[in-house]
């Protein structure tokens, strides 16, 4: 019977065997491919002080940095913060502990992170998130490598259709510079006309030039076609490039899509972003691009997976037999045993049932037998 005080926080929950097993294989298989591309596993502490913590969150809106949990420190008086996000972590350390280290540095994590209060389309206030960093470049080929190593993760943890969805962050901004002149208030206003693909809006705002990006979305080929004859005294084209140099780069490992003025998640992005799916999952997988680490300015390409989403549709692992241990084993034949890969659950007490603990194999002797089923 559950108590009052069993109940767990609102966006908090419990992840049981089945489930905990996914998150485990999926975990365990994207850090197997980050290690064999090279990248180095760091794990930052789950709070540190607040002012370094939110001084490297570059981008993020004063709302999203109230949402993470402060309290003081008894130990040294200062504001200690939990952290929402890995990356600035990250940052920091590559720009310290790090410094000296050769670039490009590869650097990958995986840790929880919480937030006070999370969105109505996303409730959970407790994430699993992995990822990957490449530090000291945002080229194209650095963009190519993080986006093929976000595909090859994905497929690695056992999801199928995976497609990418480009962006370019920073494309008004460009823009509006010398190609489509706009005043600062101007352009604002043209970012949220294309945020909501109001035509109508877009030409009030005095952003008419800009009513081709609207239609300049969906499959990558097309779509650059699109934006290639807009008539920009040649601003887009080596973004445009690029974005065919990096879908070269993953060609038919996935679907790749362009809307070329999507900035939900991209608010620190600086050329390059783009937004990771796979079949049979309501939400995104993960999102990327390249951006410059808050504090030290220095260039970097990188992606975050959500694993908590992924243990959605992600397959059940194959579990190995369970064998029960009776009272008196052979305790050597037992450890080569799970040396070889099998559980086992050892007998502590008479009258305990094998079948109900989950056990489909006895250890009678030195041999390995198949429980029989109850009669």
């Amino acid at each position: 019977m559950t108590k009052p005080n069993d109940l767990l926080p609102e966006g908090l929950e419990d992840r049981l065997p089945l489930e905990a097993a996914r998150i485990t294989a999926a975990m365990r298989a994207c850090l197997d491919v980050l290690a064999a591309h090279g990248y180095d596993r760091v794990r930052p502490p789950l709070l540190e002080f607040e002012a370094s913590l939110v001084g490297r969150m570059a981008g993020v809106t004063v709302g999203e940095r109230s949402s993470m949990f402060r309290f003081v420190d008894p130990a040294s008086l200062r504001t200690l913060a939990l952290r929402s996000d890995m990356t600035p972590q990250v940052g920091r350390i590559a720009s310290t502990s790090l410094a000296s280290a050769a670039r490009p540095l590869r650097l990958a994590y995986c840790g929880d992170t919480v937030v006070i209060k999370a969105s109505q389309l996303d409730p959970a206030r407790e994430r699993l998130q992995l990822g990957a960093e490449l530090i000291g470049t945002d080229s194209v080929a650095a963009a190519g490598e993080v986006v093929m190593l976000a595909v090859e993760a994905l497929k690695a943890a056992g999801l199928t259709g995976i497609a990418v969805d480009f962006t370019l962050p920073d494309l008004v901004d460009t823009l509006a510079e010398k190609a489509f002149p706009l005043t600062p208030d101007q352009i604002e206003a043209v970012r949220r006309e294309l945020d909501t693909k109001d035509a109508g809006g877009l030409k009030a705002a005095g952003g008419a030039a800009y009513l081709p990006l609207l239609y300049a979305t969906g499959p990558l080929e097309a779509a650059v076609a699109a934006l290639r004859a807009v008539d920009a005294g040649g601003a887009l084209k080596s973004r445009l490039d690029g974005l065919e140099a990096i879908a070269a780069h993953v060609g038919d490992a996935a679907t790749i899509t362009l809307d070329p003025t999507e900035r939900h998640g991209f608010e620190y992005q600086s050329w390059f972003g783009f937004t990771i799916y796979a079949e049979g999952l309501r939400r995104a997988a993960g999102r990327g691009g390249t951006y410059r680490i808050a504090g030290s300015d220095e260039a970097a390409t990188g992606f975050t997976l959500y694993l908590d989403r992924l243990a959605d549709i992600a397959p059940q692992p194959e579990t190995s037999p369970l064998v029960w241990l009776p009272i008196g084993h052979d305790r050597a034949k037992a450890a080569a045993l799970r040396a070889s890969g099998a559980r086992t659950i050892a007998q502590l007490a008479e009258g305990e049932d094998p079948k109900a603990l989950g056990c489909t194999h006895i250890l009678k002797g030195d041999a390995l037998a198949e429980l029989e089923a109850r009669p």
